[in-house]
């Protein structure tokens, strides 16, 4: 199967030349038949990408450890969903799954095109292919995932995965990152199809509306599971440390989440043309950008990916070429970009969307800045300065805070000018509450939480309150004129106006998100010695250490303490309601002689305790590290609502999808009959100049 999968990527990058010049040949000539060949070749590239996957997936279960990258990432002793997962665990696999993916979006594309935007396809498949050979040429010739490992080198075992992947967070969190990034790359491919068509109308990007927002979507899902796997496996109370990893996932969404706006003003009012391109741009470019930088070993990280000067060269070539190439192409296309409207009210949803795309901006310039700040300072004088996390709480705190207030103004604010009537009738009862909120919790903790959060519950309160409104206000009207009841209105609702109302959902969900985020200000940390038999507090809690105990696992060893949680001791300290036995581990992982703390965690809806052990000293005694940490599920329900609004957004209407399409082709049609005329105009100029 290894010498199959070895093949197949060399057949593949093979079949994208052949694709790439079919692509051009018909993206020139206009010949269809040509374009079927480009397609096909993508389709081949696709079936030779998905052998391979299949080649590594058989090699990690076979334990074929003649594989260089097998015996790197893999180990007899390790369960078979490790082993499989390993596939993405490494350098070779990852980037073989990342160009499987990008694969399979555009053998998506491909069959959903294949009677549409025929114009666009030639050279939407010379963008993908020429991407998908960048990633097999890697494949090939710089870090080959079925390398050999020489005959008398070769182990009966293998190194086996990095322990702190060893967990079934990082068995999804990737894939969802890749899917993510990955998927970016359709609208930037059919983007740079317009530019070179000039085909500049609203087809390129209804066309890819659904798979950006699917992209979208599953990226911001996988940065939440990446929290939650930073959560449950580093140990350090928290989720979330503005690590340069993390903030790499992080910028291209923030990118992507300003194209979701201001595309809508594009199709609204046929403003922004150019911007959204940029956007389009930035956000496929700040996906190859994070990969390189995870890569390239030029920052530093915990789960960073080690290599060569080399590779990360390579990488920032690629990169460099890609973005050069697409912005070489708008410029071309400038003149013809021009937006024939304006914006008319500073009062206007348009005008709140394009401040919403300016904020977003400043975030993703203060995390670009923060994240290459030690390679500027080692540049320029030769020392690694490292901004922490102060700096981007204060300024990416401020930040969000603006577009809190935007969030709940953006979408209920009326298009090209609203009046000063309207603004009161929608925002006099959302302000009240959120000022009361704000108040109430000046009140009940005064400003020991910070202006920050008390900011964040006050903001947070008037958007939830106007999503609130809004959806009363519709179901109420359905419910006068129509008769139907409160569940039959808000259903119908959900299915005729999605992208609307569960557009509102899902800015409940980030919402409510940050209100967890805020809820930091409120945790409390202690560590400490404790003897068996004797207790420790925090807050309203009480941790009774009972034991610590050998863990008899095949591929660590380590302790296992055992401590009683109670809440509401009495004063001395004793009983209280029992709520659980916390077992936090202390491991050692035998392969990789690398130690690792697993904690515990009781939740409740209103906090976590969170529970390390940090040693097991020879007196039988032991040092924990006790965070209690409120609001913090409100985080993670927050995302949990979050998706529920991406799935109602993403759920498929058939009627509707009928009627765009039907519209693009109508357009297309006109486009093309004008075109056809003026040809003809011409043609009949220049025989009457000539007679």
């Amino acid at each position: 199967m290894a010498d199959i999968g070895l093949y197949a990527l060399r057949l593949g990058l093979l079949l994208c030349a052949l694709g790439v010049g079919a692509g051009v040949y018909a993206g020139l000539t206009r010949r269809e038949e040509w374009t079927r060949v480009s397609e096909r070749s993508m389709l081949l590239v696709f079936a030779a990408c998905s052998t391979a996957m299949l080649a590594l997936f058989w090699a990690l279960a076979n334990n074929d450890f003649s594989l260089a990258y097998v015996a790197s990432h893999s180990a007899r002793t390790m369960p078979l969903h490790y082993r499989l997962g390993a596939l993405w665990g490494g350098q070779a696999g990852s980037l073989l799954l990342w160009g499987w993916m990008l694969t399979a979006y555009a053998a998506v594309a491909i069959f959903g095109n294949r009677t549409q935007n025929r114009r666009l396809m030639p050279w939407v498949c010379v963008a993908m292919l020429l991407n998908v050979a960048f990633f097999l040429y890697l494949l090939n010739f710089e870090t080959p995932p079925f390398e050999r490992v020489p005959y008398a080198d070769r182990l009966s075992d293998g190194n086996g995965l990095n322990p702190l992947l060893q967990h079934p967070v990082m068995m999804i969190h990737p894939v969802m990152l890749y899917t993510g990034f990955t998927g970016f790359a359709l609208p930037f491919s059919f983007a740079f199809a317009a530019l070179v068509t000039g085909e500049l109308g609203t087809t390129w990007f209804r066309t890819t509306r659904r798979w950006t927002l699917f992209a979208w979507s599953v990226l911001s899902v996988g940065i939440m599971l990446g929290g939650r796997w930073a959560y449950e496996v580093l140990g350090w109370g928290g989720y979330w440390a503005w690590d340069p990893v993390e903030n790499a996932s992080l910028m291209p969404w923030l990118a992507g989440t300003a194209y979701i706006h201001s595309v809508m003003i594009q199709e609204k009012r046929d403003m922004l043309k150019t911007w959204n391109i940029v956007l389009i741009g930035l956000t496929y470019g700040l996906c190859l950008f994070g990969t390189f930088l995870t890569r390239s070993g030029v920052v530093q990280s915990v789960h960073a990916f080690a290599n060569s000067d080399s590779f990360g060269r390579l990488f920032l070539f690629y990169v460099t070429i890609m973005l050069a190439g697409f912005i070489a192409a708008l410029l071309f296309r400038l003149p013809r970009l021009r937006s024939p409207n304006k914006l008319e009210s500073v009062l206007s949803r348009e005008a709140s969307f394009i401040i919403n795309n300016w904020i977003f901006m400043a975030i993703l310039f203060v995390v670009f800045v923060g994240t290459m700040f030690p390679v500027f300072t080692e540049t320029i004088g030769g020392v690694r300065r490292i901004l922490g996390p102060p700096y981007f709480n204060t300024f990416a705190g401020i930040l969000a805070l603006l577009l809190m207030v935007l969030t709940g103004i953006g979408p209920l604010i009326a298009w090209r000018k609203a009046s000063l009537a309207s603004l009161q009738r929608q925002f006099v009862v959302p302000a009240a509450i959120g000022a009361v909120t704000a108040l109430g919790v000046l009140v009940l903790f005064g400003t020991a939480p910070g202006y920050w959060a008390i900011s964040a519950w006050g903001l947070g309160a008037f958007v939830l309150a106007t999503i609130v409104q809004e959806y009363a206000r519709a179901i109420n009207a359905r419910v006068q004129r129509r008769g139907e009841g409160v569940w039959t209105a808000l259903t119908t609702l959900l299915r005729r106006n999605q992208r609307r109302y569960g557009g509102y959902i899902v800015h409940a969900g980030v919402v409510i998100l940050l209100l967890g985020v805020s809820g930091a200000a409120f945790n409390t940390e202690k560590l400490e010695n404790i003897r068996p038999g004797d207790s420790t507090t925090i807050n309203e809690f009480r941790l009774h250490y009972l034991t610590a105990e050998a863990i008899p696992a095949q591929h660590y060893g380590g302790a296992k303490a055992r401590l009683a949680l109670y809440r509401n001791s009495d004063q001395d300290g004793h009983s209280g309601t029992p709520l659980a036995v916390m077992t936090p581990e202390k491991r050692l992982y035998w392969l990789e002689q690398q130690p690792n703390s697993i904690p515990a965690i009781w939740s409740g809806w209103r906090e976590d305790l969170y529970v390390i052990l940090t040693a097991v000293e020879p007196d039988g005694s032991g040092t924990f590290k006790i965070y209690h940490n409120p609001l913090v599920n409100w985080g993670w329900s927050g995302g949990v609502l979050f998706v529920v609004g991406c799935l109602i957004v993403l759920w498929p209407h058939p009627q509707r999808e009928n009627a765009q399409r039907e519209n693009a082709q109508r357009e297309n049609a006109q486009r093309e009959n004008a075109q056809k005329e003026n040809a003809q105009q011409d043609s009949g100029a220049r025989a009457e100049s000539r007679a």
